[in-house]
């Protein structure tokens, strides 16, 4: 097991997460193999199907299996997939659940079905806001949590921040936490950049290149990694199958990193796994070009899976694949560009980690 982790005051502390996280949970049931989308009057069979926890749990799983204590602040329904949700998550995963709470009756684990087809997927979802904001959750915790006031000790945050700032966030970069972001697609299409303003309380920020070009009103992926780069100390932007840019303004270092050319099963939850992934490799101090180039590689082993949360491949499965590519003769670019894993990959990585199962009965 790893030392205790500084908090932000510089004294150990045996029970501060490495990773604050909060948010909308969903349980996932995901279709593969389409051969089209579905038509009005018609059924179509598909030839794969997997289902787990999701949103939210997305970020919080791929953290977890790359060893960093994950501290989780979400809502859960008093239902089955609330119940099936918790299990996976804490029993199987052993991410800290003590700021969670489970709604009171009426209100459902949100539930999404994900049809993947080819490089992208469409979702349908039904859900209702959560009973308890994320201040609530975080800044107000039950007393039987143990937390200790997380916030306060939790080394670093990855947030999805909008329109509406969350009081905890400012609370949490005052007390020395690290804070990544991303953002989503602003469906007024109005980018508003009160948005940005909120990048002052970040460390990170970690958009897909439409978002970026949105929001600072440019043209071109590089031309939005310059514009955030005057906001915040690192800014990324991933290119899906292009790869990502980032520019560490602590540092002066800029990189770039390829997708892995990889057939995909399912692309669902797949830019969550680069965000925590980064998360991971930056925690850990890590060249810029190492952290794109593992977060990335992270990413594109998740697409071969099934689901969001349990496609995640952890250190287990990033040993299965270097191991893969170290045996490979045709595999020499590979190497030379994954060459660092060599001395990243922990001694004892652990096999695979579990995959998402078809829905238990």
């Amino acid at each position: 097991m790893s030392e205790p982790l500084p908090t932000p005051d510089g004294t150990p502390d045996d029970d501060a997460p490495d990773l604050l996280l909060t948010g909308l949970l969903f349980y996932d049931l995901v279709f593969t193999g389409l051969g089209q989308p579905p038509v009005p009057g018609e059924e179509i069979w598909t030839q794969g199907m997997g289902s787990g926890p999701g949103g939210i749990a997305n970020l919080a799983v791929a953290a977890a299996r790359f060893g960093l204590r994950t501290s989780l602040a979400t809502v859960f329904g008093d239902d089955f997939y609330g119940r099936y949700c918790r299990g996976v998550l804490a029993g199987q995963e052993g991410i800290d659940l003590s700021l969670s709470r489970t709604a009171p009756a009426g209100w459902h684990t949100p539930v999404t079905v994900s049809l993947a087809l080819g490089e992208d997927r469409a979702l349908v979802t039904n859900g209702h806001e959560p009973p308890y904001s994320q201040d609530e959750l975080i800044l107000d915790p039950p007393p039987s949590s143990s937390s200790r006031g997380y916030p306060l000790a939790a080394r670093s945050a990855l947030v999805h921040i909008g329109s509406e700032p969350q009081q905890w966030l400012a609370k949490a970069a005052a007390s020395g936490t690290k804070i990544f972001a991303d953002v989503g697609w602003d469906p007024s299409r109005q980018w508003s950049s009160d948005v940005l303003d909120q990048l002052s309380l970040c460390h990170a920020f970690l958009p897909n290149e439409g978002e970026a070009m949105a929001y600072t009103r440019t043209d071109t992926p590089t031309a939005a990694l310059h514009a955030l780069s005057d906001l915040v100390p690192v800014a990324v932007v991933t290119r899906g199958r292009d790869g990502a840019i980032a520019v560490d303004q602590s540092t002066g270092e800029f990189a770039e990193a390829g997708a892995l050319d990889i057939d995909v099963l399912d692309a669902t939850g797949a830019g969550d796994v680069f965000g925590a992934s980064f998360v991971a490799a930056s925690l850990a101090g890590w060249p810029l070009a190492e952290r794109l180039r593992f977060a990335a590689l992270a990413a594109g082993l998740s697409v071969r899976r099934h689901g969001g949360a349990l496609a995640a491949p952890g250190w287990g499965g990033v040993a299965e694949w270097w191991r893969g590519v170290a045996a490979d003769p045709g595999a020499e670019a590979l190497r030379r560009e994954f060459g660092f894993l060599a001395d990243r990959i922990p001694t004892d990585p652990g096999p695979p980690p579990p995959r998402a199962p078809v829905t238990p009965p």
